[in-house]
């Protein structure tokens, strides 16, 4: 079991003790696509992944969801929270162990989900007055952060029978930063138009990749990443996706190898599980 480099209470603690300035972040990495992003105005969760739902339900089956990666804390621990994010259904990233007692214990933050997803929502047991949907090309402001939506490809760019799109990744601006969270999505055609020529600060991009034999929707390999930030050009990217289901993951020197070749001012910036990292503008 991989450990996070700080957590329980001392996580929890710095967390809440952190105060950035006016123009910069601090974010910690909660394992596979969760991030905690603080602002000098709020405070906003992506993707949390918290607890052991996928262990145990699928526990004796032909695809086992071992935990690689302990969880830095539980939903229920996690306080003062100001805005929740969460790109598609499956249940790493809208966690039907994590998100009930997320938002009960944050009781004044909205969820922001796909608009497709808010029926599976309700069905989670979560409050309707809380869920906030979103369509590509949408957008959400609240607590000094702007969020705006567009697809993402978990194999296709799927959508429901409205034509509302299942899979989202979120553009995000706050503190003059702009940060892209993909959510899982392969590099498709269109991507870097719906990105467009805006300057990046932060592309955090799966690397887990496609592999069929796995039974379950690709994302972008390492080396595919590294192909969009090398167009892009954001001043960091950021791996996610790996080292939380030992079937699903691949060795992040896989990454470290592909992001030798990243042109000149896109920096790599490999995160540990719990680990505090500060930008500014």
């Amino acid at each position: 079991m991989i450990e996070p480099i700080q957590a329980g209470g001392e996580l929890l603690d710095q967390i809440a003790a952190t105060n950035p300035a006016p123009g910069s972040l601090v974010i910690w990495w909660l394992g596979q696509s969760g991030y905690l992003v603080k602002s000098s105005t709020g405070t906003m969760v992506i993707d949390p992944y918290l607890s052991e739902h996928l262990t145990t339900k699928y526990e004796g089956t032909g695809k086992p969801h071992v935990r690689m990666t302990r969880s830095p804390f539980r939903g229920f621990e996690l306080r003062r929270v100001d805005l929740v994010l969460s790109s598609h259904k499956h249940s790493d990233h809208l966690d039907p162990g994590t998100m009930p007692e997320l938002l009960e214990t944050s009781p004044e933050a909205p969820l922001l989900l796909p608009e497709a997803l808010i029926e599976h929502a309700v069905g989670l047991g979560l409050p309707t007055d809380r869920l906030v949907g979103l369509d590509a090309g949408g957008d959400f402001r609240h607590r000094g952060f702007r969020i705006e939506a567009i697809p993402s490809a978990h194999e296709g760019l799927d959508t429901d029978e409205r034509g509302r799109h299942l899979y989202l990744g979120y553009i995000i601006e706050v503190e003059g930063l702009r940060l892209y969270h993909s959510g899982d999505t392969l590099l498709y055609d269109g991507l870097v138009g719906h990105l467009g020529d805006r300057a990046y600060d932060v592309l955090f991009l799966p690397i887990n990749g496609r592999d069929p034999a796995r039974g379950v929707a690709g994302n972008m390999s390492a080396a595919e990443a590294v192909t969009l930030a090398s167009v892009v050009k954001p001043r960091y990217l950021v791996p996610h996706h790996y080292e939380m289901f030992a079937f699903n993951t691949v060795p992040i020197g896989d990454f470290e190898s592909e992001a030798l070749r990243l042109p000149a001012g896109v920096n790599p910036r490999v995160l540990r599980c719990g680990e505090r990292w500060e930008i500014k503008r």
